[in-house]
């Protein structure tokens, strides 16, 4: 397309002649829209507004033939052609205006559709002439839908009106809209019916000015994309025009490209199914989501990784190229990148997959970021063999780690993915630090607000604690893959929370991570809302635990045996906190500056009751 040129042209069409070239193939549909979904009311508004000459809103074209935007075509749902044909025009929006009108007037068939109550039905549509030419009435009340044999039966399935000949639709004034195009034979019939009456002729001849040649005049806004514009316009067009239809992925509009070369990219994604929907054959998400970590990811983040590789291959070649993986740079994949590259990305999700579990990340509820895991896969794509070596390992950890702490994965992500695929790999090699290691910064203050696991950081703390083998507080194990999903981990309080209620710690110390760690649902029964004091007893008594034995499990969880056993949470949380950046310190490889030490209010030093609360 040429600079300062327009995309588009805006147009009017009759609607005798969309009908027409839809018909005949001219005017078909992307195959990645979805069906026709219209409900018999939509469609008599519809006919109700076409047959006053309302608008009834643009249709949005595509002109066919630009060899960088092909899709395969679909026919308009009820179009049946002997041969396929290459249309001229794909319907971006205005599916189902369209599928309505073509279905309602001229098919010649019941219109299956749907009642209020979504179920399906089989309509023929009419209009009441009496009612339609009557001034004072509502248009919308002379269209009539019935039933496929057009017989109106009561609740006892008695036919109560009986539509279905020509003679009682003559005799009732009830006009078929399908025949609305060409009513010559219609009329013919009519007028032998009613004897040639002058009256009756002179009806229908003011009926066919207000009604039929409105319908034959109707004007069609267009507007046409020219096959110029480029994909990603399409899109962004698609996506912000179609209303009627639904959001179009990166995912589908690659899937239609590519179905035109004769390739199921939504198979290769999704496993290949029998005719009734069994699955035959297993595709790339089923490799992937053998992962348990890795089961947000999509076939959208495939094809992130996929352009990642082959970008970053390509800059290799020329340094002058970008690495990308924004939806531009995806929509610009060839079905020979895919190929080449598709194996390649799975196992950079597969080797992720394993990174993770080697970090204690065992469940996609608890990974940090689910954005992250593109340039990880695309990174171990490319690292291939020599992530295994104990240097570049650390190096990724540091790197994974600055990312989640330094919460840098929000937002704005795919210019950073393309950013860390380039910095890390020269990093790997023995160039300076990536930018999300020297950006990170993790601030003491945000323990405060670190509550709940929507925060990666959140996440983070808990993976880290499982990473260095903290162990469980009634069975003394450590929380491996076979206990984590046998035994229920979670995240659970240290200090109860009811116990932090009655003390009225402040719920910032007292939902703060902080004051949180891995146990199990069995053990976190036997805590309750005890004080610590109480239920350490409780579970040395119960489970045979020496004291000794229970301090050094909780120093596995950065807790300080004494303050703990003291009920003490002042002096509790202080010396966790400290221990916790410390561990952050270590994983990331940077060092945090100190704040002064929170003052938790309204506890006393040594966490114990006051008199008046003892009563309470």
């Amino acid at each position: 397309m040429m600079d300062g040129m327009t995309t588009f042209t805006s147009d009017k069409e009759s609607l005798q002649d969309v009908l027409k070239a839809i018909s005949t193939g001219k005017y078909q549909l992307p195959e990645f829209q979805r069906g026709w979904v219209w409900d018999d009311a939509h469609i008599m508004s519809l006919l109700a507004s076409v047959s006053l000459s309302y608008p009834i809103g643009a249709v949005m074209m595509l002109e066919n033939g630009n060899k960088d935007v092909r899709f395969k075509p679909r026919p308009v749902e009820g179009v049946e052609l002997a041969l396929p044909v290459e249309p001229e025009r794909f319907i971006l929006d205005g599916q189902q205006r369209l599928t309505s009108l073509y279905q309602a007037i001229i098919l010649n068939r019941a219109v299956k559709t749907k009642d209020i109550r979504k179920k399906e039905i089989l309509r023929w549509y009419y209009i009441d002439m009496a009612k339609a030419l009557n001034s004072n009435g509502d248009r919308e009340d002379a269209i009539e839908s019935l039933p496929e044999d057009r017989k109106i039966k009561n609740f006892r399935n008695e036919i109560v009106e009986d539509y279905s000949t020509p003679e009682a639709e003559f005799e009732h004034m009830l006009f078929p809209l399908s025949l609305i195009l060409d009513c010559a034979k219609w009329r013919s019939g009519y007028n032998r019916h009613w004897g040639y009456d002058p009256q009756k002729t002179e009806f229908f001849d003011t009926f066919e000015r207000a009604v039929v040649d409105r319908f034959k005049q109707y004007q069609i806004p267009v507007i046409k994309l020219l096959k110029e514009t480029p994909k990603v316009a399409v899109c962004q067009v698609f996506e912000k025009v179609n209303t009627g239809g639904v959001s179009l992925t990166v995912f589908e509009l690659v899937t239609a490209t590519f179905a035109a070369d004769g390739y199921n990219l939504r198979e290769d994604w999704e496993g290949k199914h029998n005719e009734r929907g069994h699955k035959i054959a297993t595709g790339r998400k089923d490799r992937i989501h053998s992962q348990i970590a890795l089961r947000s990811i999509g076939a959208d983040e495939l094809l992130q990784v996929i352009s990642l590789l082959s970008t970053y291959i390509r800059k290799k070649e020329d340094s002058g190229a970008a690495v990308g993986c924004k939806r531009a740079d995806i929509l610009k994949l060839k079905l020979d990148d895919y190929r080449k590259w598709v194996e390649l990305a799975t196992s950079g999700f597969e080797k992720a997959g394993r990174f993770l579990f080697q970090h204690k990340i065992f469940s996609n509820r608890d990974l940090p970021y689910g954005t992250q895991i593109v340039p990880l896969a695309a990174i171990l794509a490319i690292i291939g063999d020599k992530a295994d070596t104990d240097v570049v390992r650390a190096k990724l950890g540091r790197w994974y780690w600055c990312g989640v702490f330094g919460e840098l994965y929000g937002s704005s992500v795919e210019t950073r993915f393309a950013r860390d695929v380039v910095e890390v790999m020269n990093w790997v090699n023995g160039g300076q630090e990536p930018s999300t290691v020297s950006e990170s910064n993790f601030s003491p203050g945000r323990f405060d607000t670190l509550r709940t696991r929507n925060s990666a950081a959140y996440k983070g703390l808990y993976a880290l604690l499982m990473q260095d083998g903290c162990l469980d507080f009634r069975t003394g194990e450590p929380i491996q893959v076979q206990t984590y999903f046998a035994d229920i981990i979670d995240i659970h309080h240290i200090f109860p929370h009811d116990w932090c209620v009655k003390k009225h710690i402040e719920s910032k110390y007292s939902e703060s991570i902080v004051n949180k760690t891995a146990l199990s649902y069995r053990t976190n029964r036997i805590i309750g809302g005890n004080a610590p004091g109480q239920y350490l007893k409780a579970l040395r008594d119960k489970c045979s635990i020496d004291e000794k034995r229970q301090d050094q499990i909780l120093v596995t969880h950065l807790i300080d045996p004494e303050t703990l056993k003291k009920d003490d949470f002042k002096s509790f949380y202080n010396k966790r906190k400290e221990a916790l950046l410390n561990r952050i310190e270590q994983a990331t490889g940077k060092t945090i500056g100190r704040q002064a030490p929170p003052q938790t209010e309204n506890a006393d030093a040594d966490g114990e009751l006051t008199e008046e609360e003892e009563q309470e």
